[in-house]
């Protein structure tokens, strides 16, 4: 693969947070050509937002602040949860005409954790909608 996929993550919760950092380490074990630049949390203190902010990513509080970023992410994981900021995340790229940046909704993260992590325990998969 010739270009790098640039991921921002969504929501660094009890869950988000576990995902977040399964990727970053598989990324990095697998010296893969995926970055995670973009993280957005509503607690920039937390120690996963400071972790990623300390290794060079950009840390937001506002979703929408990710989708912002425009073509220069590919994929926003919303690890959310909440059907809101999907909305706001969608009418963000609406409005700034990008095309090529997709959402990934929770249950997909999920299915690509129990790929990346053997003893991983889902809980049943959030179903609000995509």
């Amino acid at each position: 693969m010739s270009k790098n996929i640039n991921v921002a993550l969504v929501g660094l919760g009890r869950i988000g947070q576990q995902f977040a950092l399964s990727l970053a380490s598989h990324i990095k074990e697998g010296d893969k050509p995926i970055s995670i630049i973009a993280v957005a949390e509503q607690d920039p203190n937390s120690e996963v937002a400071k972790r990623f902010g300390d290794e060079g990513v950009s840390v937001f509080t506002d979703a929408t602040e990710i989708a912002a970023l425009g073509d220069d992410i590919d994929i926003i994981f919303d690890l959310t949860g909440v059907p809101a900021v999907r909305q706001a995340l969608r009418e963000k790229l609406q409005e700034m005409d990008n095309r090529n940046t997709v959402i990934v909704p929770e249950v997909f993260a999920r299915l690509l954790w129990s790929f990346l992590e053997d003893d991983t325990e889902l809980a049943a998969p959030v179903r609000n909608g995509y």
